[in-house]
């Protein structure tokens, strides 16, 4: 029977888990886990990770839906590596692509190495191809191979209201519910100061990222208080006279 004691975590109580898709066999991303979020990973057979920056838990796609079903755990010879193979549901990494691994250092099949994520991107882009030729696209708008639903804050703000009114186990937006005002009002202020920290150091990738977050936090904080985006929206048209 399994031992957590025989795992190696690091100084910091964190152990790297590699997550691998069960079905080809392609390597998903990496995170850190420590001993809590392995337990709920176990108990809940979805992936739970440490957030090093944010110093706390986090259950992958409890917002974007992008949830990742444990098929079995395993450790390495030195019990300082696990191996989590799931079954991935949509794309594992925040950029809109499968994998997080797509930036190429070498490769014999290619005769230019250093490739960054577009070839992936670009493939990513035209297996969804059919998908997206079956919706309306009076609600979205094209920014170079990427479809955006213009309407996306309106379907994440009413998620999580039915996720409000029908708490799930193991989400993490029912947690901050459960928590409260403080909290939700907490995680603004945090993600505010990390859009801030993003766009100081210049980095688009990261404030693209940390906006999301910001964002979403929001969402969370106007459901809280049972204010409809309608209304933000009358406001700012209200500025634009």
């Amino acid at each position: 029977m399994f031992n957590i004691d025989e795992l190696k975590f690091d100084d910091k109580g964190l152990i790297p888990a590699i997550i691998q898709e069960n079905s080809t066999g392609e390597v998903l991303m990496m995170a850190y886990m420590n001993r809590e979020s392995l337990l709920k990973t176990l108990e809940t057979r979805n992936t739970w990770f440490w957030s090093r920056s944010r110093q706390e838990l986090w259950n992958k796609g409890a917002t974007s839906g992008n949830l990742q079903k444990i098929e079995s755990i395993t450790y390495d010879c030195d019990g300082d590596t696990l191996l989590v193979k799931v079954q991935q549901k949509g794309n594992a990494c925040h950029t809109g692509v499968k994998s997080c691994f797509f930036n190429e250092v070498f490769s014999e099949n290619n005769e230019t190495n250093g490739n960054n994520r577009n070839d992936e991107k670009n493939r990513t882009d035209e297996e969804n191809t059919n998908n997206e030729k079956s919706k309306n696209d009076v609600n979205n708008i094209n920014t170079e191979n990427n479809k955006i639903d213009i309407n996306i804050l309106e379907k994440l703000y009413d998620v999580l209201s039915q996720r409000k009114a029908n708490p799930k186990e193991g989400s993490y937006t029912n947690y901050l519910f459960q928590q409260g005002i403080n909290k939700i009002l907490k995680k603004v202020g945090e993600e505010s100061a990390e859009v801030i920290i993003a766009a100081k150091n210049n980095d688009s990738k990261e404030l693209v990222s940390e906006t999301s977050d910001l964002l979403y936090h929001l969402l969370v904080l106007l459901n809280e208080r049972e204010i409809k985006l309608e209304e933000v929206y009358l406001e700012l048209e209200k500025r634009m006279k």
